[in-house]
Formats: C-alpha cells, sequence, structure tokens
C-alpha cells in the first residue's frame, strides 16, 4: 500500500505504514513489505453442531503483506481486544473466498473446519457458507 494522498496526510499515511511494519516485523523479521491495510476487522469462526458463526477474541487491524522467505505472503490481525494476534501464512493449503462484504478462508492446518470471517462493523451478518 502507498501513501496517495497530498500534503501531510500522505506523509502520516506512510509513517503510520512505517510504523506498522516495524510492528509486524517484530513479530516476524522476514516481513518486507505491506500490501494492504483494513483498519477494523473482526474474526468469526464457523461452528459445524449449531451451523453459526461464533465471534472470536480477535479484532483489530488486518495487514496483508509479503516476506522475503517462504511463505511469501501473510496475514496479520493485530488484535485489540488482547496480546495474541492472529497471523495466518498465505499458502496453497489455505482457500479464500470473498463473499463482499466477507472474507471466508479455511485453514488446513486443523482437523476440524475453521472458517473465518472478517468484516466492517454495522453491515449485517449472514450465516451462510458454501
Amino acid at each position: 500500500m502507498t501513501a496517495t494522498s497530498e500534503g501531510n496526510s500522505g506523509c502520516n499515511a506512510a509513517k503510520g505504514l512505517d510504523i506498522s511494519l516495524a510492528a509486524l516485523q517484530r513479530q516476524d523479521p522476514y516481513i518486507n513489505n505491506i500490501v494492504d491495510v483494513a483498519s477494523q476487522v473482526a474474526l468469526y469462526t464457523y461452528n459445524n453442531r449449531t451451523n453459526e458463526w461464533e465471534k472470536t477474541e480477535v479484532e483489530g487491524t488486518l495487514f496483508i503483506y509479503t516476506r522475503l522467505a517462504s511463505p511469501r505472503h501473510g496475514f496479520t490481525i493485530m488484535n485489540r481486544l488482547s496480546m495474541d494476534n492472529l497471523t495466518e501464512p498465505i499458502t496453497k493449503d489455505l482457500d479464500f473466498q470473498l463473499q463482499d462484504p466477507f472474507l471466508l478462508y479455511r485453514n488446513a492446518r486443523y482437523s476440524y473446519l475453521q472458517v473465518g470471517r472478517m468484516y466492517i462493523p454495522g453491515l449485517s451478518l449472514t450465516p451462510t457458507i458454501p
């Protein structure tokens, strides 16, 4: 993501990205570039028994980034609710589906189906999955 605004707001945005990049690099020194940012997201998991989405304790800023080592891409939600951030490498084992305004994904590391969605507060939640 690049700062394209005129004047101080563009400079402030660039400084904000530099600070965010430094914070991400403390977690993973191989992160070299922030590709995109969503300022407020929340993570939900899908409960197969109840067929409902359940809110997790992960909420904050989503950063999508590139890395100098494999895997070359990943994303992190810098959690505002606790010190536990969500970090996911983007690999062939990570399934994504965009159902605007939601991003659904399934992580192959877990033996159970875990699908999360991130949303912008104020938008309705529709508990449907493909």
